[in-house]
């Protein structure tokens, strides 16, 4: 398990990751009106700590990936890609073949809440992508907190 953030409390637009915080908003933007639907939860989001694997019987909220089309999933890479670039690229490359051996990026969901939409302006601060052996917690405002599990399987 990994994490890394920032202490400052900022504005989204100032904040050192809010390229991050867009990346995650263009995946949601590319939505139709129903997989919007299907990802866009009202309840709160898990504890941003809880980043247990769950396995192959877990539960998972959000929309499926596999549920995608092609263009969208691609999305979806470049925000794993975007969140894993702080890191060594050894270590990101790594953490992609992970999810790969594991199924994937079609064996994820993605969910964004919409509690702490910080400046009512519908860009989630707060979003998970998360699989069997997979859990990324993002949240981008009012500082960043990214929590990234990926196990080998």
């Amino acid at each position: 398990a990994r994490v890394y953030g920032t202490g400052g409390e900022s504005s989204a637009a100032a904040n050192l990751f809010a390229y991050q915080t867009k990346q995650g908003d263009e995946v949601f933007a590319a939505l139709d009106k129903d997989q919007a639907k299907s990802a866009l939860l009202s309840s709160a989001a898990p504890k941003e700590t809880d980043i247990r694997i769950q396995g192959e019987k877990g539960t998972f909220a959000g929309l499926a990936v596999s549920a995608m089309n092609k263009e969208q999933q691609l999305l979806v890479k470049d925000c794993l890609k975007t969140l894993l670039a702080p890191y060594r690229k050894e270590d990101g490359d790594e953490a992609l073949k992970l999810i790969d051996a594991a199924g994937g990026i079609e064996q994820l969901r993605f969910a964004f809440y919409q509690q702490e939409d910080l400046g009512k302006d519908k860009i989630w601060d707060i979003w998970r992508i998360e699989g069997p052996s997979t859990v990324v917690h993002f949240r981008g405002a009012p500082h960043v907190h990214a929590y990234i599990n990926i196990a080998r399987v």
